[in-house]
Formats: structure tokens, C-alpha cells, sequence
């Protein structure tokens, strides 16, 4: 099963932190998944950096297409607010949706993704 790698574990993982060696097993075992928005976040910051080596990396990840539905999303946000959780962006709600549309788990330092987990049941990667 792939996982979906949030923007805060790439972070993570570039400043060698903890969740350094998780994500190294994932890459080995080619179970990383990237999507557009991910990459949307990270790349900006890496060209400022003028790190292209890790940019042309990040683009070899497998990417899973994005088929937002706007009226999905606003049930989720709907759903958030009903369990009295405010301030989950638009952008993780779209990648819990990417998450969920491709059966996979998210790996994230996010913790608006625990409450998606309890809320909308998405998958996390531990």
C-alpha cells in the first residue's frame, strides 16, 4: 500500500529529523507517493534554495492524480465543523480526499490529520 507523504514529514526529512529513518524504509521498499499539492508546497521553497537535485527527485516520486470534488470537500469541512474542528485548510482536506480516492495512508506530522482520521476515517500512517 502506498503512502501518501505529507509536506511536514518532507520537512522533516530534510532536516534529518526524527521521522528521518521512517521515511527512508518507505522509500526503499517504493512506497512513497507523492501528489501536486505536496509538491506545490515543497518545490517553491526548494528553488529559492536552488536545490534541483532534490527537486528532480521529488518529481520521480510516484504521484498520485488529484480528482478534486468540490462537493466532497465541503461535506468534509462540514463534517469538521460539526465535531467542532475549525481550521483544517482546503489543502488537507484535498489531500485526505487523494488519500482515500487511492486506498493509501498519509504520513504526516499534521495533526489535523488525526482528526481526519477520527472524522472522515482517513488513513494514517503510524
Amino acid at each position: 500500500m502506498d503512502v501518501l507523504v505529507d509536506t511536514s514529514i518532507w520537512i522533516d526529512y530534510f532536516r534529518a529529523g526524527d521521522h528521518s529513518k521512517a521515511l527512508d524504509f518507505l522509500i526503499d521498499e517504493n512506497l512513497v507517493a507523492t501528489n501536486d499539492i505536496i509538491l506545490a508546497e515543497l518545490i517553491p521553497y526548494l528553488k529559492i534554495k536552488k536545490q534541483t537535485k532534490v527537486i528532480k527527485l521529488l518529481y520521480e516520486v510516484s504521484r498520485m492524480p488529484l480528482e478534486i470534488r468540490w462537493e466532497e470537500i465541503i461535506e468534509y469541512q462540514v463534517k469538521c465543523l460539526k465535531e467542532g474542528v475549525n481550521g483544517v485548510g482546503i489543502p488537507d482536506l484535498i489531500i485526505a480526499q487523494n488519500a482515500k480516492q487511492n486506498r493509501c495512508k498519509v504520513y504526516s506530522l499534521d495533526k489535523h490529520f488525526r482528526l481526519l482520521n477520527q472524522i472522515l476515517k482517513v488513513k494514517l500512517y503510524a
